[in-house]
């Protein structure tokens, strides 16, 4: 059954910036949240050197038992981590669109926000679980945590 699970928010230097988990995971306390991002971010930008694929960013798609882990790097060097139930469509759609689209409408447009600081802005947290509930809804899943 398709689920999102956790989203994610890395800044350009390395520094986790956003973290929110939708559905119960694993329990992650914060210093592993933390380890987490920085690491992914070390194995991307290797990743992205190492690649024999001309003009490769580093890596997209994590896949894992339990979940997939999918990444999506903007132009600035902000990446954007989705954790998702393996086999959960069109991931990659609604993350470039939706979850940037809010991302830019209500963090990157409000006034009192500096860049690659930590993301503390109500109207962002408000629409993405209003967002993730609509489609857990869709999907048949009511565990979304506000």
């Amino acid at each position: 059954m398709p689920a999102l699970y956790a989203l994610y928010i890395i800044n350009k230097s390395g520094g986790l910036i956003y973290n929110k988990e939708f559905l119960p995971m694993a329990g992650l306390n914060l210093n592993d949240t933390l380890r987490l991002a920085s690491i992914w971010h070390s194995l991307h930008a290797i990743a992205s050197q190492l690649s024999p694929v001309p003009g490769c960013s580093g890596i997209e798609l994590l896949i894992a038992d339990a979940f997939d882990l999918h990444c999506f790097q903007t132009l600035t060097g902000t990446k954007f981590l989705l954790v998702v139930e393996p086999g959960t469509p069109e991931v990659e759609d609604f993350l470039k669109s939706t979850v940037y689209d809010l991302y830019t409408d209500y963090v990157l447009k409000n006034p009192f926000y500096e860049v690659e600081m930590p993301v503390r802005c109500e109207l962002f947290d408000v629409n993405l679980f209003q967002t993730i509930g609509t489609v857990h809804k869709r999907w048949g899943i009511f565990g979304s945590q506000p």
